[in-house]
Parts: C-alpha cells; sequence; structure tokens
C-alpha cells in the first residue's frame, strides 16, 4: 500500500518539478517523497502490530501492556480494599471491547496454560498440609468451610430456578465471581469446553459480581461481629491457653534423682519412660557431654532435654526435678548449636531416626524446622529437603552431618523443573480420563484444571515416596503462581471484551451483580453466625474460617490487620486447602450433570 501511493507521490512530484525547472524544488520535492513514504511505511508497521492478530509481536505487547496495567491498578486501594491481581481480567475486557484482541488459538492455549501453572503451583504449596489439616480442631473448622461452599451452591441453584432468564453457565461465572475464586472459574471454562459451549463467555457474570464478592465477605465480618457484640480484646483474651502446643518442642532441665534409671543407658530409659525425647547436653561430675544412646545416668546427673509439651510433666515426674542455674558451656569440651537446611535429594523421605546422627557423630537433632513450624525431632519423623535441623555437639561433629544433610542455600534457590512438568504430564493425562457417575449423562473429566491440582497435592503430601523433590522456594512458587493466574485472566478478558457491554447493559448485568451479593453474604451470615453461636468460636479464627473458605487473601489482610495474634491466619490456612480443591471441582461436576 504505502509503496504504491509512494510511487503516485513520486510521480507527481518529478513532474512539478520539471515543468518549473527547478533544481532546488526537485531536490526538496525528492525529500519531501522519501519523507511521505517512510511515514506509509511506519503507519502500515503501527497498524500491524496494534492490528494484525497472527503476529506474536501483536500478541506480546497486548498481553503486556493488559497484564502491567491491571496489577498496577489493582494494587489501588479504595477504602482500605484492592481487587488485586483480577483487575487484569478487567483491563483484558477493556482492550477486547475496543477491539484488541489476538488470534483464537492462540488466546486458548495462553488461558488453559496459565491456568494449569497456576492450580499446579497451588497444589504444591496445600499439599503438605492437605490431609493433615483434617486433624484434631481442623475437622470442625473444614466441615463448616464445606457447608459455606455447599450453601452457596445451594443459593446459586436457587436464583436459577426463580429467576429462569439466566443460563445455568453465566450463573456459574457469577457464583465465582461471589466466591471470588479464579481457579474455579478456569475449571468451569475448561468443564464448558468440553461440551462445546458457545453462549456468552461466563467471565462476563465473573467481573460483574466479583467486586462485591469482595466487600461481601469483609461485610459478613462486620455485621457478625456487630450482631454477638464482640471486642477484639476479649478474644485475644480467650485465646490465651487455648492453642494446642501439645506437639510443638519444650526445653527441661532436669536433675537426675530416679534410682531405677541409675547405671541404665540411655536409650533404656526412654524404653521405660514410655515417652519421647532428646536429650541434648548432660552434665557428669562437672564436665559437659554430648550423649549418645549408650549414655549412662548415674544420680545426681544434669540434663538438658527437648520434649513435646504434654510429655514435660511425665518426663519430669519420671527423671528427677527440674533445676535452675546450670552452666551448659564448657570451655574443655565446646558444644555448638547450628541450624542446617537439608538440601540432599537422597535425603529425601528418610526418618531421622535412620540417620543415626546421635551414634554415628555424637550429634543431637532437638527439633526441625518445616515451613516456619518448630516440629519435635522424633525419630520417625519423615525429612523432606528444605527443612532446617537443630543440631547440638561437637562442632566438628556438626560441620560433619552439614555435610551429611548438604546445607547448599544455592541449591534451594532454582525450582525444580523436573517435578513441575513431570507433575503437570501426570496431571494432564488424570485430568483427561472419563469418569462415570449414576445419572450423570456426560462422564465428568477432572480437566485440566482439577487434573494437575490433585496430581500437586499428592506430590506435595508424598512426592518423597518416588524420589521427587518437591521443595520450591516461596518467592519462586509465587512467581510461577501469579505468571500464570495473570495469563488466564488477560486470556479470558481480552476473549470476553467483545461482548461485554451488550451482556452488561441488555442482557442483565446489574441483576448479576445483586446476585453475587446475595450468593457472597448469605452464606457467610448463616454459618458465622452458627458457628459463633453453636461452638463459641473465636471470632479471629471464624474471619480466617470466612477469608478461607472463599480463598481471598484481601479478606484475610483485612481480617490481620484488627490483632495481633496469627489466629486469623491459622483459620484460613486450616481450610484453604479443601475449601480450594471443592471450588475448583463443584463448578465443572454441576456443569456437567446439569448441561
Amino acid at each position: 500500500m504505502a509503496a504504491c501511493e509512494g510511487s503516485h507521490l513520486c510521480f507527481l512530484y518529478l513532474y512539478f518539478a520539471k515543468k518549473v525547472k527547478c533544481h532546488y524544488l526537485c531536490s526538496s520535492f525528492l525529500i519531501g517523497y522519501l519523507i511521505t513514504y517512510r511515514f506509509f511505511d511506519v503507519m502500515d508497521w503501527i497498524q500491524s502490530l496494534l492490528w494484525d492478530t497472527s503476529s506474536v509481536a501483536h500478541v506480546v505487547l497486548l498481553y503486556s501492556f493488559v497484564i502491567a496495567a491491571g496489577v498496577f491498578l489493582g494494587k489501588q486501594k479504595v477504602y482500605g480494599i484492592s481487587l488485586g491481581v483480577t483487575f487484569v481480567l478487567f483491563m483484558g475486557i477493556l482492550m477486547g471491547h475496543f477491539g484488541f484482541t489476538g488470534s483464537t488459538d492462540i488466546l486458548h492455549f495462553i488461558r488453559d496454560f496459565g491456568l494449569i501453572l497456576f492450580v499446579f503451583c497451588i497444589g504444591l504449596q496445600v499439599g503438605p498440609s492437605f490431609f493433615t489439616s483434617f486433624q484434631q480442631g481442623g475437622i470442625r473448622l473444614n466441615l463448616l468451610a464445606t457447608a459455606i461452599i455447599a450453601l452457596d451452591i445451594i443459593v446459586t441453584l436457587a436464583i436459577f430456578y426463580m429467576d429462569g432468564s439466566v443460563e445455568l453457565p453465566m450463573m456459574i461465572g457469577v457464583l465465582y465471581g461471589a466466591v471470588t475464586n479464579t481457579p474455579g472459574l478456569g475449571a468451569a471454562q475448561e468443564a464448558l469446553n468440553q461440551l462445546g459451549y458457545t453462549g456468552d463467555p461466563i467471565a462476563l457474570g465473573y467481573a460483574c459480581a466479583y467486586p462485591l464478592g469482595v466487600i461481601g465477605i469483609i461485610g459478613a465480618m462486620l455485621l457478625i461481629k456487630q450482631l454477638f457484640k464482640i471486642h477484639t480484646k476479649n478474644e485475644e483474651k480467650d485465646l490465651e491457653g487455648l492453642e494446642d502446643t501439645s506437639k510443638q518442642p519444650h526445653t527441661l532441665y532436669l536433675e537426675v534423682r530416679n534410682e531405677a534409671i541409675d547405671g541404665k543407658q540411655l536409650l533404656e530409659v526412654k524404653s521405660l519412660s514410655g515417652r519421647n525425647f532428646v536429650v541434648s547436653r548432660i552434665k557428669h561430675n562437672g564436665y559437659l557431654d554430648s550423649p549418645n544412646q549408650d549414655t549412662i545416668f548415674n544420680i545426681g546427673d544434669q540434663l538438658r532435654i527437648v520434649c513435646a509439651e504434654d510429655d514435660a510433666p511425665g518426663i519430669t515426674a519420671f527423671i528427677g526435678r527440674e533445676v535452675e542455674g546450670v552452666k551448659w558451656e564448657d570451655k574443655h569440651f565446646p558444644l555448638v548449636s547450628r541450624r542446617i537446611l537439608i538440601t540432599k535429594s537422597e535425603i529425601n523421605g528418610k526418618k531421622l531416626g535412620d540417620l543415626h546422627f546421635r551414634s554415628m557423630h555424637g550429634v543431637n537433632v532437638t527439633r526441625v524446622n518445616r515451613s516456619g513450624m518448630d516440629l519435635f525431632a522424633a525419630p520417625n519423623l519423615k525429612l523432606q529437603v528444605g527443612d532446617r535441623i537443630m543440631a547440638v555437639g561437637p562442632q566438628d561433629a556438626v560441620e560433619r552431618v552439614a555435610r551429611v544433610l548438604g546445607n547448599e542455600m544455592k541449591k534451594l534457590d532454582a525450582p525444580n523443573i523436573i517435578t513441575i512438568f513431570v507433575g503437570i504430564f501426570m496431571g494432564i493425562l488424570i485430568g483427561s480420563i472419563p469418569i462415570m457417575f449414576p445419572g450423570i449423562p456426560t462422564p465428568v473429566k477432572l480437566g485440566l484444571a482439577g487434573g494437575p491440582l490433585v496430581v500437586a497435592i499428592l506430590i506435595g503430601r508424598f512426592g518423597y515416596k518416588f524420589k521427587l523433590v518437591t521443595y520450591t522456594t516461596m518467592s519462586a512458587n509465587l512467581m510461577l503462581r501469579e505468571l500464570g493466574i495473570v495469563l488466564f485472566l488477560a486470556s479470558v478478558g481480552i476473549e470476553a471484551g467483545e461482548s461485554f457491554v451488550k451482556t452488561v447493559v441488555e442482557g442483565g448485568g446489574i441483576m448479576y451483580v445483586f446476585y453475587g451479593f446475595i450468593i457472597t453474604i448469605i452464606p457467610l451470615l448463616i454459618v458465622g453466625i452458627y458457628a459463633r453461636w453453636k461452638y463459641n468460636l473465636n471470632y479471629l479464627t471464624l474471619m480466617g474460617l470466612i477469608s478461607g473458605s472463599y480463598t481471598q487473601p484481601a479478606a484475610l489482610a483485612y481480617a490481620n490487620q484488627q490483632t495481633d495474634t496469627d489466629a486469623p491466619s491459622v483459620g484460613y490456612s486450616t481450610v484453604y486447602p479443601l475449601s480450594m480443591f471443592l471450588r475448583i471441582i463443584v463448578g465443572q461436576v454441576i456443569l456437567l450433570a446439569m448441561m
């Protein structure tokens, strides 16, 4: 185009210059021609960059702008609340509305790959705690979270049958916007792809319901607080002494007084006591030593013991009495305490007792720190790459143990790419397996969202049994997770943008906002009031439960601002794994069962 127009302009310039017989004008017109030609050439380049959907440069430029602008705007707070990374979806809708789009195949590939990456990293994160979250008080909290999820579905289906004019897929989009769960939206979208759905993009319902969804979660917390006239300081006092510390390491300083264990070896004493403990140091006749299983106990020996909190009274009564003022350092026999990082993959999954640190190296392991939590160093505790152990013993012996375990931080800086892609490979295979259920005409598949999620949870928990190192630094996990979710949201928004105005203005978008708010707040109020009234659940824990059941980090941030304790975070992390799993699964099950 530019070359054709440029040749015509060149002919006109030369013809005019010949007529006037002026070399100056001829030169000027030639320069003008070149400038005009380059102008048209640049315009063609810009047009291709902005509108050519088959151009890789166009697609990369579009995604970069949508994601950068969306993340920036999502950080802006209004009355202390921000939409976070979800604003990428709205930015994508805006660009799609004005005609900036890409090839359908490219959009779908980026959307699905981003979703897979996101849910897999979530699975790796929650996997280690997924099964332990059902222990002790976690059962009740998870049952309450399940009740919230069930009520969300009931309210959604009730609105669907009462209205009659809204399609089921759009109501599922509204549901996921109301509960602010993006992975569930991706799973539902993937289920619709299996069914060959060609209606309005369900991301539009999600976009309409999401903003009030965040506000509704925080609003439910405030309503419950006002209804029961709760004072945060009183709730913090009620928590004191109620936290379960039975499995936390506890240090005792004892003097041997029980004649029944006089002259017996440490291994025999542990067997007779019927309890698990670690003797990190022993002082005999004024000399300090690091004991092993063959160390003999004598009356008057002074011991430094690490044990579980609930075993402390029994151990004290069995061995002797507590002592104070003992100096646990000796210039002739210096002992050091050192945290050692496990980085060698061959240690992954091995039991602490099988490494024989005490008998072979004269080093005692008193505790193990995993993901910020101190665990008692029981012999049957299975170690994982990324654990930090507290080792006590002579300096040279501790250094030998450090070499055995690795203790090389650089090895943990890079994510384990093999594990990630092996997991994704297995997840897609499992997600593609059709499962028949009675009464459901279409086979149910876990799909591109559910399959990788399930596999990631199992790998995160049991990967060490298959020699898979699942440890990934938190920064690497967050990076991969955020990259996946922004790619997914940008793709969904760009694709949905073309019909957004039509759907919102003409298709009942205001009603989607109203329906979403109802879906958000009714289940939270019902379960929140019941939990407080029936079980007198601590309000700080209840805030964590509400935030976790909706997998909403912004609500958790608000809850954490209300207290100096970590009760909201504990409640959130207890119900988050199961809630995320159910949110991802239930939407696609409803669609496959009812369409």
